[in-house]
Formats: C-alpha cells, sequence, structure tokens
C-alpha cells in the first residue's frame, strides 16, 4: 500500500466525523444557519490565502517534475476557490475582507506554514485539505441540497478535476517518501485541525 493510501485509510474515520458535523449536515440539507456558513467562509477565505503560500513554499523546493503541479494547484486554489468564496460572499453578506482570522484558523494556517518549511512534510500536511474535501464533496454530491448556493459549494468540491488535483498530490507524497511515521502524525494532526475548523464561531 502506498504512502498516501495509508494516510488516507487513517483519515477516512476522521472524514466520517466531518461528515457528521452539524456544520456539513447543515450544508447537506440546505438549511445551515447564514450567519454560521458567513462565519465560516470568512475564516476559509482567510485560511486559503495561506493555503496558496503553503503550495508557493514547497513549490520552491519541489523537484522540476512536480514544480508545475504544485503552482496548478496554487492557481486553482486562488483563481477557482477563492472566486467561489468571493461569489458567495455576495450572497451571504460576508465580510472578506476585514475579517480576522480566529483561533482554529490561526493554528492551522501556522501548523501548515510551519510544515511546509520541509518538502515531504508539508505535502503530508496539507494532504487532510485536498483529499478531504474532495471526498466530502463526493459524499454530499450523492444527494446534494436543493438550496442552490450550498449546492454550488458542494459541486466545487465534487468537481472531477478538483478530484484530479487531489490525486497529483497522493502522487508527490509517494514519490516524495517522507518518514511514513512522520507523515501520519502530521497527517492526523492537520485532520483534527479540518474537523476543528467546521466549528468556527
Amino acid at each position: 500500500m502506498s504512502l498516501a493510501a495509508r494516510l488516507e485509510r487513517l483519515g477516512r474515520p476522521l472524514v466520517e466525523e466531518q461528515l457528521r458535523h452539524p456544520t456539513v449536515e447543515g450544508i447537506a440539507r440546505g438549511d445551515l444557519d447564514e450567519a454560521v456558513f458567513r462565519s465560516w467562509l470568512e475564516q476559509d477565505y482567510l485560511y486559503l490565502l495561506d493555503y496558496v503560500r503553503v503550495f508557493s513554499r514547497l513549490a520552491w523546493q519541489a523537484p522540476s517534475a512536480h514544480l508545475g503541479d504544485l503552482v496548478d494547484l496554487a492557481y486553482s486554489t486562488f483563481h477557482d476557490e477563492l472566486a467561489l468564496h468571493r461569489s458567495l460572499s455576495a450572497e451571504f453578506g460576508a465580510d472578506l475582507e476585514g475579517a480576522e482570522k480566529g483561533p482554529a484558523c490561526a493554528a492551522y494556517t501556522e501548523f501548515l506554514l510551519e510544515s511546509a518549511a520541509d518538502y515531504g512534510d508539508g505535502l503530508a500536511a496539507l494532504y487532510p485539505c485536498m483529499w478531504g474535501y474532495s471526498t466530502l464533496g463526493a459524499r454530499l454530491a450523492e444527494d446534494p441540497p436543493a438550496e442552490p448556493r450550498y449546492r454550488r459549494w458542494v459541486d466545487t468540491y465534487a468537481d472531477p478535476a478538483f478530484a484530479e488535483l487531489s490525486r497529483r498530490c497522493a502522487q508527490m507524497i509517494d514519490e516524495a517518501a517522507p518518514d511514513p511515521d512522520r507523515a501520519e502524525r502530521l497527517f492526523l494532526e492537520a485532520m483534527r485541525h479540518e474537523l476543528a475548523f467546521w466549528s468556527v464561531p
């Protein structure tokens, strides 16, 4: 079993836990309180800005064969995911530019940026966001919400193109071959950050 596959196996119970989180359940039903989603949207916007920085830091260390992959990941995050957030912010009344990081966002982004000081460690640490959201999107798309704004959110992460980006990240992890025990620790710590992020105030 490849390292990325091992990480995914470790992460599946935590994805199931995310699916049971009230915020995710509200998105799935399409009836999540708008104030809750607005707060989450603002925090995730700030998170994604640093996520682009993580990709950029890893790109500086990447072998030439994967430099383009990391540039693509940064581009997709900056232009596709952040565009979704800007679009939804207008519909939910979110203040993306005036928002400030809460504790969950600050802890997660600090963890990722520190982990990215090492190429293999950084890939293992960021994988829960890529793989986790792709998995969540696919699961939620099995019975998508009728509410169009939440449906757009689900469709973004259920998109096959997003799943392909996740697979490319998995390939990079396997080729980087970080220490397996350390990679598992970083991966699981990031999965715990992912779960905590759904509870942003």
